[in-house]
């Protein structure tokens, strides 16, 4: 009887003890993997830091130029771009010239960025009747797709249908700027860009002009926010809205 009982205590005590359930062993794997997942993802973070600060500025700086009989302009470059601009036309053999831009402040008040570069296209000897101005009003964000939007307008007003455009505009502006204008412009047309960059931009590291590390950084932000999300837009439509809707920039 005490062998019995002996025997009927060890199967109680058996029957009692609890096995851990799958919550409890997921979360203490997760515990042990924990360490070295997170040292995994901070050695991407680290190089793709590394990456970004020694190419990223190159990397958004896209030149793709394609045969194209419009040339568009982002006018708010200033004049040093507005020369590379006209120079460009030149040498491409471009049939027409838009000049984008909304409005900004000059010595004499309220101006217009697509007014006063087509002014300085006209006056470094581009044929007036080959410019086409393309204002976008009142621009406090979303700049770059109202100026895409403008200037799609202003070429259809014109009766122009190119096969394919070139967009010219700040170095590391040009990659989010091809995108944005390619989602306008398809299936229609093709868009190139073209990088400008200012002389200074060879003379020193980005990270030594607050314009610069603002612009760069802007583009780190906005450019997968454009990819992934249309920036917040609905619709990529040059109708859609009236007054046009878009990026950041």
């Amino acid at each position: 009887m005490k062998v019995s009982q002996h025997q009927d205590d060890v199967f109680l005590y058996q029957g009692s003890t609890r096995q851990p359930g799958p919550l409890r062993s997921i979360i203490r794997s997760a515990a042990k993997w924990f360490p070295a997942l997170f040292g995994a993802l901070a050695v991407v973070l680290l190089v793709a830091g590394i990456w970004l600060c020694v190419y990223g500025e190159a990397y958004f700086s896209l030149t793709h130029r394609l045969p194209a009989d419009v040339l568009i302009v982002e006018g708010w470059i200033g004049s040093e771009g507005i020369r590379a601009a006209a120079a460009e036309f030149e040498r491409g053999g471009y049939k027409w010239i838009a000049a984008t831009g909304g409005e900004t402040q000059d010595g004499n008040g309220p101006a217009n960025y697509a007014e006063m570069a087509a002014r300085e296209l006209a006056q470094l000897g581009v044929p007036r009747e080959r410019i086409v101005t393309a204002p976008s009003g009142e621009v406090e964000h979303e700049r770059t797709f109202k100026s895409a939007v403008a200037a799609w307008r202003a070429i259809q007003m014109r009766g122009i249908h190119p096969a394919s455009i070139n967009v010219l505009t700040l170095g590391p502006h040009a990659r989010r700027s091809r995108l944005v204008y390619a989602k306008i412009y398809a299936p229609s047309a093709q868009v190139g860009v073209i990088a400008w960059a200012p002389s200074s931009y060879e003379t020193e590291p980005w990270w030594r002009s607050s314009g610069r590390t603002k612009c760069f950084l802007k583009e780190i932000v906005g450019y997968p926010f454009e990819v992934l999300l249309n920036s917040g837009r609905v619709s990529n439509s040059p109708d859609w809205p009236k007054t046009g809707a878009g990026d950041p920039d």
